[in-house]
């Protein structure tokens, strides 16, 4: 879904990245996209999940006007399901309302009125 491109020779020091699905594309630093890729690599231990993940970090950074690092300091310290969630928590903000990641809450019908309906 996300992929990388090589060091572009006319920006120097800097990684393209691109996720060809929602067609967005930023020019990072080298060393900050080195720095959130090898935080998810640790955290995924799969290099697809983690390549997702950073470019999924750094859509987010951009439509917010946060800064990576700052958005990876608030993610470092959690386990894998809280990381799920704080990274939902960011792409819900930035996607439309119609489609909402990790939001599955069942619904739970109320015991008196679930007799009245018929099947």
């Amino acid at each position: 879904m996300s992929t990388v491109n090589a060091v572009n020779p006319n920006i120097d020091a800097t990684v393209r990245v691109f996720d060809n699905f929602y067609k967005f594309e930023v020019n990072v630093p080298a060393a900050e996209y080195d720095v959130v890729y090898s935080y998810f690599l640790k955290e995924m231990g799969n290099k697809n999940s983690a390549g997702n993940f950073t470019s999924s970090l750094f859509q987010v950074a951009s439509s917010t006007n946060i800064p990576a690092l700052t958005l990876l300091k608030e993610f470092q310290g959690t386990n894998g399901v809280n990381l799920n969630a704080s990274l939902a928590y960011y792409l819900n903000q930035i996607r439309s309302r119609a489609t909402l990641l990790g939001v599955g809450v069942a619904v739970v019908p109320n015991a008196y009125v679930a007799r009245n309906v018929l099947q």
